[in-house]
């Protein structure tokens, strides 16, 4: 799985971890998948929306509480940067995706 290629146990905390690959491979719901496994930890995440693609019920059926999803969805990268910033400022944020 997941752990085993990245050898630390899920993603590194404060780290900048990218997720590439083609469109429809899978990026947004593993991000979804991590972020609900975030909320269940008890951690806050945050999803900046890039794409003003993010499909609510989809991420309810992948376990994200959508009700303690912090989700923002700027008009341009400038934005999604600040945001981004701002977000990793407060200190509250334990993850925090940016959908581009």
């Amino acid at each position: 799985g997941l752990d085993i290629a990245l050898g630390v146990g899920g993603l590194p905390r404060g780290r900048v971890v990218e997720i590439y690959g083609p469109e429809s491979s899978g990026k947004t719901t593993l991000t979804l998948q991590v972020g609900a496994e975030m909320q269940k930890l008890g951690g806050t995440a945050a999803f900046i929306d890039a794409e003003h693609a993010l499909d609510i019920q989809y991420a309810q059926k992948l376990g994200v509480n959508v009700s303690d999803l912090l989700v923002s969805q700027p008009d341009t990268g400038e934005q999604a940067l600040e945001i981004a910033d701002a977000l990793v400022r407060s200190g509250s944020i334990d993850m925090i995706v940016i959908d581009s």
